[in-house]
């Protein structure tokens, strides 16, 4: 199966907070079980079928076209756009601009972020609603830690709520997008982050929300990168399937996907 639409990976980031634990390397590039976090994020999106892949680099940025090329290896098509200085996620993505040409709607996601998700359905639901943007969004127990998205009964995302340090349950920004092309008429030249300075803006123009009930996860700190770590195989499988392991009825294509997974590896 192929979807044909391009996914934008935001992997420039110095990842600061992860240079006790990963030296000398960009933060995708941290290996969890035996690949990269980036790896896996590459093969979940392969997996669902997206093939046509651009990657913002900007830290250690030939780490990371080193490490994957061209995307042959693994039947996908890489293209890279590279910041000379820091962007932020959104300069980052309107430097991009120039790879997404005649392309009426593309995913975007965090190169530090893992989110379980079904992108068929979430590309769907952007579709039906017509916005500007879809976020996947997802329940915490800790929202204060990431701040909260404020979204109305009809999905409608009403409003964001600043990190506040206190732990209280709430729904979150997952780091998963789907945008039209109509968002580059919203992110300025030079510095600036889509969830600090962009998305604000676009509350008034049709920005929509789509839940999402399986895995997430980020390794922006040590202890979360550990977590990532130990659970692994979870991950894998999540990535493998697109929807949660523990949900899966259907024993044969679990198998089916790690034999070809094992494959790849050989």
């Amino acid at each position: 199966m192929s979807i044909e639409v391009k996914a934008v990976l935001l992997v420039g980031g110095k990842g600061t907070r992860l240079r006790t634990v990963l030296s000398g390397a960009p933060k995708p590039l941290a290996v969890v079980g035996n690949k990269s976090f980036l790896d896996l994020l590459v093969r979940q999106l392969r997996f669902q079928g997206i093939r046509r892949l651009v990657m913002c680099t900007g830290y250690l940025s030939d780490q990371i076209e080193k490490a994957f090329g061209d995307g042959h290896d693994l039947d996908a098509a890489i293209e890279y756009s590279k910041e000379t200085k820091p962007l932020g996620t959104a300069g980052a993505l309107r430097l991009a601009q120039g790879c997404l040409q005649n392309v009426p709607e593309f995913v975007v996601m965090n190169g530090d972020s893992f989110l379980e998700i079904d992108f068929s359905q979430l590309l769907k639901f952007h579709r039906q609603h017509g916005g500007v943007a879809t976020l996947a969004v997802h329940q915490v127990e800790n929202a204060g830690r990431y701040g909260a998205v404020q979204v109305d009964a009809s999905g409608r995302v009403t409003g964001f709520a600043e990190k506040t340090g206190r732990i209280s349950p709430g729904v979150i920004n997952a780091g998963v997008y789907v945008f039209s092309s109509a968002v580059f008429q919203h992110l300025p030249e030079g510095p600036a982050s889509l969830e600090t300075d962009i998305f604000p803006r676009l509350v008034d123009h049709k920005m929509f929300a789509m839940q999402q009930h399986g895995l997430f996860i980020d390794i922006g700190r040590p202890e979360d990168y550990a977590r990532a770590q130990q659970m692994c195989d979870r991950l894998e499988k999540a990535a493998l399937l697109g929807r949660s392991f523990d949900s899966c009825d259907n024993e044969k294509e679990l198998i089916h996907a790690e034999k070809a997974s094992s494959g790849e590896r050989q």
